[in-house]
């Protein structure tokens, strides 16, 4: 999801939850409300983001804490438009493009009959692997005594909650296919459908992350 897209969602869910703040005392609506916002908010602005910290303290009566969310999507929806969430370092910027080859080439291994899914798989991995160890080098996040690997990295960032719990599994699901190929375990990534699946996954969770 481009900037414009997300400045579009958030200003739609906006829109959305403001039926949600009538005069009725009862807050339950409210609470919905406050769900969504800070659902979308840990999603798109971070788990740790200032925003999500101000949506999860609304409360009150359902207009009092809807008017305090709809602020709070306010500033979020100025904090896109004026480009300060692209704060990327040139540095990872330029790792993150590395990552985005290897996984072309993993496209185009896909592609050609001529090889073996299991080739794509261990591109797949290898992008997956590089992509988390430079995250975790950026947030200054420490793996412990443990041998590094995607399953490291994956532990550190469900630590520090950069990752969900959804994500720790789809990337735990992909480390094993990952692993499958490097062991020349052939049936388990004979199917090329199913790797295409986790170029894919990979490629989303990539994408979402560092929108």
């Amino acid at each position: 999801m481009n900037t414009d897209e997300l400045i579009a969602q958030a200003c739609a869910l906006r829109d959305r939850i403001q039926p949600y703040g009538d005069d009725n005392p009862n807050v339950s609506r409210a609470t919905g409300a406050k769900a969504q916002v800070c659902e979308f908010l840990r999603t798109y602005a971070g788990p740790k983001s200032s925003f999500v910290e101000q949506a999860s303290q609304a409360g009150g009566y359902a207009s009092y804490q809807v008017g305090q969310l709809t602020a709070v999507l306010d500033s979020f929806i100025e904090y896109l438009k004026s480009g300060l969430h692209a704060g990327l370092s040139p540095q990872r910027r330029a790792q993150i493009d590395v990552v985005s080859d290897i996984l072309g080439q993993a496209d185009q291994v896909l592609a050609n009959d001529k090889y073996h899914p299991a080739d794509a798989a261990v591109l797949i991995g290898a992008s997956l692997e590089e992509f988390l160890r430079n995250w975790v080098e950026a947030e200054g996040l420490l793996i412990g005594e443990v041998k590094p690997g995607i399953d490291a990295y994956c532990k550190a960032l469900r630590g520090a909650e950069l990752v969900s719990k959804q994500d720790a599994k789809d990337i735990t699901a992909w480390a094993g296919i990952r692993n499958h190929a490097a062991h020349g375990e052939w049936e388990q990534v004979a199917d090329r459908n199913r790797i295409r699946l986790m170029l894919e996954g990979v490629n989303l969770f990539m994408r979402q992350k560092t929108a």
